[in-house]
């Protein structure tokens, strides 16, 4: 399983599936990030926090650990 945490920056992956439950799921899902949506990484801080990405036109930061929960392909 590969997360958009292990993404290098400038590559675009599609995601795959989205784990996690509850608020934490929905929190990312109300980003724009679900099933099949292509997500492009910006920038990743110094310290892996936050991932900055770019998702359907929108640009977003995401903190590391909602990155984990993210399976891409």
């Amino acid at each position: 399983m590969k997360t958009l945490r292990e993404t290098p920056v400038g590559a675009s992956v599609k995601v795959k599936k989205l784990h996690g439950e509850g608020a934490v799921k929905r929190r990312i899902m109300d980003m724009g990030i679900t099933k099949g949506v292509e997500i492009s990484v910006r920038k990743v801080a110094p310290l892996g926090d936050p991932v900055e990405i770019t998702v359907r036109g929108y640009e977003l930061s995401l903190r590391k650990a909602d990155a984990e929960m993210i399976e891409v392909e």
